[in-house]
């Protein structure tokens, strides 16, 4: 988190069991709010593996407590989607409830589950054979430059009149710094790069951050080409494609075509969740334990 810590007050909290790390929660204060960071798409609150329900409870109580003293006078958290845990953790969705958090909205993800896989529908198959017959070549490299450049910027820059959240520099120091996790494929058509995404890998999850193709992309079929590159060749030992967020304003509006889109290629629904909490309910927070 270190490249954007100018961008924000940091206000991140580590907690030691016996010495040893037991959770964390990256956070950013704004005002009296700490958010869960929002420099991270998720970064919620992070438990280590061996760790046990009634033990976590104790500690996310003592995490309000902690932010509670410091004057801090609610908590807005992120849940990480299940599907990007390695084990069953829904210890946090309990403990909100029981905190009597208000749910501040719920985005739709859409997914690939590889042990329930599905088709690409006919169009999209229709789009990678496209792709072939106009002589398009995808393959993984370290082309950020042209990428960014010539694609993802342009693109950004006349659809949205908006920068990719990573700059140039950013995204290579990051793809540098984590090579097993975050690799660039692109699509050419002869040496011109017509298309890309750059792709972050978990332990469970492929998810491409940034996806973008020139003005011919529906005309050649790169991004067709791109995605199932992508879906059928990087998954290992993955169990999810996340294709990321296909609903707006908090949550209130679905993009039907990005719907549609991702369904065609076997996409199917999970919900992300956000609350707000107010610190001081860790004075009456408890498990009603027998």
């Amino acid at each position: 988190m270190d490249y954007h810590s100018d961008r924000f007050t940091d206000f991140s909290i580590l907690i030691y069991k016996e010495e040893e790390l037991y959770a964390l929660l990256p956070g950013n204060v704004v005002g009296t709010r700490v958010y869960s960071h929002q420099g991270l798409t998720y970064g919620s609150f992070i438990v280590k593996e061996s760790a046990k329900l009634l033990e976590t409870f104790e500690c996310f109580k003592a995490t309000l407590a902690y932010y509670y003293e410091h004057q801090v006078v609610d908590l807005y958290i992120k849940v990480i989607p299940t599907f990007y845990n390695i084990m069953p953790s829904d210890e946090l969705a309990y403990f909100l409830f029981k905190a009597q958090a208000t749910l501040m909205k719920r985005d739709i993800l859409m997914v690939i589950d590889y042990e329930h896989k599905l088709r690409f529908q006919k169009n999209r198959r229709e789009g990678i054979n496209k792709a072939k017959r106009n002589g398009l070549t995808v393959q993984i490299d370290t082309n950020y430059d042209g990428f960014w450049n010539e694609v993802l910027i342009p693109n950004l820059e006349h659809k949205h009149q908006v920068k990719p959240v990573h700059s140039l520099e950013e995204i290579k120091m990051l793809a540098a710094r984590f090579p097993e996790n975050i690799l660039q494929v692109s699509v050419y058509k002869e040496d011109k790069i017509v298309a890309g995404t750059t792709v972050f890998l978990t332990k469970t999850t492929i998810h491409p951050q940034y996806v973008s193709g020139n003005a011919d992309k529906n005309t050649y079929g790169s991004l067709d080409l791109a995605y199932d590159f992508v879906i059928n060749h990087l998954r290992d030992d993955k169990r999810y494609f996340d294709f990321n967020i296909s609903s707006e304003e908090d949550g209130t509006i679905l993009n039907p075509g990005l719907i549609f889109w991702k369904e065609t290629c076997g996409a199917r629904a999970f919900a992300a969740d956000n609350y707000l909490v107010e610190t001081a309910s860790y004075k009456n927070l408890n498990l009603n334990v027998k």
